[in-house]
């Protein structure tokens, strides 16, 4: 560890004296790489002085990388006057030769490019982790340099393992003086890619076995549940979809033709002010150990998803920057203020909340990311608080194709309830008056035990649907289609089926239970009839129905725009031939269109009144143009 360049430089010399057969003749250069030393003892912000030329082990998040460059190995001079040749080692005290020492002359050496030999470099700059940073300090970088087989092997995004000697780089030089003060990089022995994500929370035996004796307890979804977020009063429809994110669906699926199905699970929290939305995201936060908390807008696309950088560790080129949905790949991402982000930024989430991707064109580099992330988001309606008498998904400004993306909705509504609210106010009371001990009716699960638990549900829980569970989900989803039929209106849309599978999935790997039985799809589908009462119903005609979250509008507002674009049309079909159309004869074409008297009669004084239609004389009318 304290002089790691000796000891690797003896090993391999001792590696190249077994001088081992290789076909083709092939010269043998063999690399010693080290593994497995302890990197959790060691943070990149800890790396200092002391640790100059020694090996050094830390984990880290990557979050650039530079294309491969060639470096010098083996340099070939030629001298210009004599043609004597040099071979000359290239290695951290190299110098080139500055005379000939045949001919003895000065400035006749020249590089023979051709016959020198070269192995590849690449530069990198990993963070801390993400779960290791904690009391809000910013996260520590370093610089890397890979070399030969080891470029490559880590992208950005990657969770890395990271071996290496700190050295320091070139002093910063001006124009005055030579300032004699140094950055640093890590010369990687090696880079290993950890691919752990969430489940990475190490499991010894006592924890699993106090986790299979908690998950026997019939309450334990109920315990879990409580257990999120306990500082808030209430929402456990709320606290349930969170405890089900966290757990997520069935991993590793796939459709026939190999594309992968999505187990994240979306959530997006919308209400009034000062209802604890916000809570509820730093909660999930705290308990995820791969997170990434953002908020409103002090957020770009870019900073989401991937941005385009100056490369400042290669020749000065352009390179790509993973953002907060690509390096908290394998976690989860809380989106806080989520209707203050720019429509433009919003518009790259599309693809990240579907397929779990981020595809990038940027200053000419085409690439595609992976970005396995749930989101949970947090909005404000437009108007400061939701008005109960108009339809609530026109009044938040989320586009209705990034709201789809959600597999659930939750609108929070301040409810003025004399009951609730006392028990509400005794409840934050308590918690300032320090009382230890307050009455509940059910355990509270130490977070530590509780993120041991999600993370063990993770990685050893695949639940698969039974034909009780398949049954009651197809049960409900023909039901809804049906309904939505005999009114005209669509209920319900394939996504969401699958949407209610997850959910389902989810609830299995609480109990960490391998098989999805009817109790946990009566849950999932519990839980988005919840969602579709609070959110998809249309408030004129009290039907569910999806098109209020997926278009915005509900049958019956489009429905009206309909007529409303019939009058328009009848009255341009009037003016053609006369020089104002009478509104008695837009009201008798009308009734071919199926609209009555009394609706035609409304819908022209709606015109009026917008400005669209003016009265050119008592009964006639013509459009603005």
């Amino acid at each position: 560890m304290k002089k790691p360049e000796i000891v690797i430089g003896a090993a391999e010399q001792a590696l190249v004296e077994l001088n081992p057969y290789i076909p083709g003749g092939v010269k043998f250069e063999p690399h010693v790489r080290f593994v497995s030393l302890p990197s959790d003892l060691l943070l990149i912000e800890h790396l200092s002085s002391i640790n100059l030329n020694e090996l050094v082990a830390f984990k880290g998040v990557v979050t650039r990388r530079a294309d491969v460059m060639h470096k010098v190995k083996m340099a070939v001079y030629g001298c210009a006057m004599c043609n004597t040749e040099i071979r000359l080692p290239v290695d951290r005290a190299f110098v080139p030769p500055r005379k000939c020492d045949e001919c003895k002359k000065f400035g006749t050496m020249r590089q023979l490019e051709e016959k020198s030999s070269f192995t590849d470099i690449q530069r990198a700059e990993v963070q801390e982790l993400l779960e290791r940073v904690r009391g809000g300090a910013p996260a520590a970088h370093v610089e890397l340099l890979l070399e030969d087989d080891s470029v490559n092997c880590i992208a950005p995004g990657d969770n890395v393992d990271i071996i290496g000697t700190m050295r320091l780089k070139q002093p910063i030089k001006t124009r005055q003086k030579q300032e004699l003060v140094y950055s640093r990089y890590i010369e990687v022995n090696s880079a290993q890619s950890l691919k752990r994500d969430f489940e990475e929370i190490e499991i010894t035996k006592d924890d699993e076995a106090r986790i299979r004796e908690l998950s026997k307890d019939p309450r334990i979804g109920e315990y879990l549940i409580k257990s999120i977020a306990p500082s808030i009063y209430g929402h456990d429809e709320v606290k349930r979809a969170l405890a089900l994110q966290l757990f997520g669906g069935t991993k590793g699926k796939t459709m026939k033709g190999g594309a992968s199905i999505r187990d994240d699970i979306h959530i997006l929290l919308i209400g009034d002010p000062g209802l604890a939305k916000s809570r509820f995201l730093l909660s999930v936060n705290d308990l995820a150990p791969k997170s990434i908390y953002v908020s409103g807008k002090s957020v770009s696309g870019a900073g989401l998803t991937v941005s385009a950088e100056k490369d400042e560790l290669g020749e000065g080129g352009w390179t790509l920057k993973a953002g907060a949905i690509v390096l908290a790949s394998g976690g989860s991402v809380q989106i806080d203020e989520f209707d203050k982000i720019a429509e433009e930024d919003r518009a790259a989430l599309h693809e990240a909340l579907e397929t779990q991707t981020v595809s990038v064109a940027k200053a000419g580099i085409v690439a595609k990311f992976r970005a396995k992330t749930s989101v949970l988001a947090a909005a404000n309606p437009k108007y400061g608080r939701f008005d109960q008498t108009k339809n609530l998904a026109e009044q938040f400004d989320v586009p209705p194709t990034l709201l789809s993306r959600f597999d659930l909705i939750f609108p929070i509504v301040d409810v003025l309830d004399e009951e609730k609210d006392t028990k509400l106010a005794e409840h934050i009371l308590s918690t300032h008056r320090g009382d230890e001990k307050q009455e509940t009716d059910y355990m509270m699960i130490e977070k530590e035990i509780l993120r041991k638990y999600i993370a063990y549900a993770r990685r050893s829980i695949f639940p698969k649907l039974t034909k009780e569970a398949s049954d009651k989900i197809r049960e409900f989803y023909v039901e809804l289609r049906s309904r939505g039929r005999d009114v005209g209106s669509v209920a319900i849309t394939p996504r969401y089926l699958e949407g209610l599978v997850r959910l389902a999935e989810a609830n299995a790997k609480i109990r960490l239970s391998d098989v999805v039985d009817a109790e946990d799809a009566e849950v999932a589908v519990n839980l988005f009839n919840y969602v579709m009462r609070q959110i998809m119903v249309d408030r004129e005609t009290g039907m569910l129905d999806v098109d209020v979250v997926t278009t915005g509008k509900p049958k019956s507002t489009r429905d009206k725009m309909q007529k409303v674009d019939t009058i328009r049309e009848i009255v341009k079909e009037h003016l053609k031939h006369e020089d104002s159309a009478a509104v008695e004869d837009i009201i008798s074409d009308a009734a071919s269109y199926e609209i009555d008297e009394m609706e035609a009669r409304k819908i022209i004084a709606e015109l009026l009144r917008r400005g669209e239609l003016y009265e050119k004389e008592h009964g006639h009318v013509r459009l603005v143009r």
